[in-house]
């Protein structure tokens, strides 16, 4: 086990492999732009930063454990990094969640400081709360860091999770729409703090003095009953003590000070300044107003599944209140889906996806505490899929579609026996309806899906069958090493097919020398520069790359 130095700061990029990577800007892969990208950072990277390489979802499909340290952090790391990254090819899902904590541990977290620097283009299939796992990270990291970079993210929820990641761990979210603000954004966030230094040798203890503190209400005096807090801060604001209830003591050192006295029900508050030294006065006390009335909400009695509703409300708009659905006695804190009443009045809220009987409710986030309650009856939504039964690999077919339509649901090609979240290749119901949906290279039984995006659930499935496409090549039988030689395909000529020379028992997305099809039927190809035997191959890649034909020509 290598044994992480921390006379240099150290971090580990985090670099998504998911299947979602093979997506294009401006019609280059995510995957290929993060590859040049990285590339160059590592050349321009401090010299004293101990480095690693942490990648999810490049090895399996639908396997929420691909997730491998490639680099562990250390000097000297640039090349082999550049080499890992260099070699990915996305396949899998998303458990960018778990992959920070792999990363974590491997930087030895618990006992040092830790930085990672997350590359994601998606939104986390995997790991059911991302806040909470990085809360729990810096809860039991001595001083862990989390940055995060949203590669070409468009969906509010994952940048959502982005930004609580980065936020409950001290670090920051930035997002890249292209190659240049990867970049940039990634310089930014690569320069890593020193470990920090020594603490001083404490000064003497200071004498302390005994407060007494008070808190009633207005405008009789009722002394104030649990729940309250007081919260008591020195000269230059930083926290001084803490009394949960009305009434406590505190023993406090000479000096000045300020008391605030809170109520949790409605987020009340009062405070004063004091000054604490011999023969001062020895109590402080503070009055709060009567507790706010309960809230009132107005919503419809009934809604279909997973539509959004207007709710409009009453209540005190503390710091963070919500609105949520909840099954009827679920306790607070325990919820299906929620809004900030910041967000406005009314408040646009979405229902579950299941039908049934809801409660929707308003909480005032100190407790958090349920003020008003209002049931809703959801009824299920219609869905339906009309496409062909039967389809050529890699083709695009038109898929007509009954649903919501919400912007974040969409149409997959997955196999029958996996879940939700898996898919072959798949496209937003808002690109149309129809919809046009490209289908995968392999053949076999597969389902057409309409996949409730706020969820992942299946709402609709039809059988499909993917049959095969023969292809053939015409060429010669040798060539000369160094030259071209003509090649005639009958080949489906899909966008990015290729023909190339191979070596013999490659994988199908190796090569030597490769041309591109694009709309001719004869393509010149180069021939290697090395003789040998080679495999002449016509590959499709949508996804995972695949031979569709395969001649053997001997480089002379």
């Amino acid at each position: 086990m290598t044994t992480l130095a921390q006379d240099n700061p150290a971090a580990i990029l985090v670099l998504d492999g998911s299947g979602s990577m093979w997506g294009q800007i401006d019609g280059v892969a995510k995957i290929t732009i993060a590859q040049e990208v990285m590339g160059e950072l590592m050349t321009t990277l401090p010299a004293d930063l101990d480095l690693g390489l942490t990648v999810y979802g490049h090895r399996r499909k639908g396997d929420c454990s691909d997730i491998e340290t490639l680099v562990l952090p250390g000097p000297g790391t640039r090349a082999a990094i550049t080499s890992a990254v260099n070699g990915i090819k996305p396949k899998g899902k998303t458990p960018m969640a778990d992959a920070v904590v792999a990363a974590a541990k491997a930087l030895r977290h618990h006992e040092n400081a830790a930085t990672v620097i997350l590359v994601s283009d998606g939104i986390e299939t995997c790991a059911p709360d991302v806040c909470a796992v990085a809360r729990e990270l810096e809860a039991t990291g001595v001083d862990f860091t989390a940055h995060v970079v949203g590669f070409d993210v468009k969906d509010p929820e994952a940048r959502a999770q982005f930004q609580c990641m980065a936020e409950a761990t001290g670090g920051k979210f930035l997002s890249a729409a292209n190659a240049d603000e990867l970049g940039a954004a990634l310089t930014q966030v690569a320069e890593i703090k020193q470990p920090p230094a020594p603490e001083p040798t404490p000064d003497p203890e200071p004498v302390l003095h005994y407060t007494h503190f008070a808190g009633s209400l207005e405008p009789n005096g009722d002394a104030l009953k649990f729940p309250a807090r007081w919260e008591i801060f020195d000269a230059a604001g930083n926290p001084a003590g803490t009394i949960n209830g009305g009434i406590g003591m505190l023993k406090l050192a000479q000096g000045d000070y300020t008391a605030r006295l809170t109520r949790p029900e409605d987020g009340a508050s009062a405070e004063t300044a004091f000054f604490v030294g011999p023969g001062m006065a020895s109590e402080i006390s503070l009055r709060l107003q009567p507790l706010k009335p309960p809230a009132t909400l107005i919503a419809p009695d009934t809604a279909e599944t997973g539509a959004t509703i207007a709710v409009t409300w009453e209540g005190p708009a503390t710091e963070n209140d919500y609105l949520d659905t909840a099954l009827p006695g679920a306790d607070a804190g325990t919820y299906v889906t929620y809004e900030y009443v910041h967000k406005g009045n009314p408040v646009m809220l979405r229902m579950p996806t299941e039908p049934g009987t809801y409660d929707i409710r308003y909480l005032q986030s100190v407790g958090p505490t349920v003020l008003a309650t209002k049931t809703i009856t959801l009824s299920e939504r219609s869905f339906g899929l009309n496409a062909p039964a039967t389809a050529v690999i890699g083709e695009t077919i038109k898929v007509d579609w009954t649903g919501s339509g919400y912007g974040e649901d969409y149409i997959t090609l997955a196999e029958p026996s996996s879940d939700g979240a898996s898919y072959e290749t798949y496209e937003y119901v808002s690109k149309g309806n129809p919809l046009e949906l490209r289908l995968t290279l392999f053949p076999g039984a597969y389902e057409l899906r309409y996949i409730n995006g706020q969820n992942s659930s299946i709402a609709h499935a039809v059988p499909i069958t993917l049959t095969d496409r023969a292809v053939t090549l015409t060429a010669p039988a040798s060539a000369q090493a160094g030259g071209t030689i003509t090649v005639t395909h009958d080949g489906p000529a899909y966008d990015d097919d290729y023909i190339t020379f191979a070596p013999l028992d490659s994988g199908p997305d190796a090569y030597d020398t490769y041309e591109y099809v694009y709309d001719k039927t004869s393509v010149t190809v180069p021939v290697p520069e090395t003789p040998g035997r080679y495999a002449l191959r016509y590959v499709s890649i949508w996804g995972d790359a695949r031979a569709l034909a395969e001649n053997v020509v001997d480089v002379n």
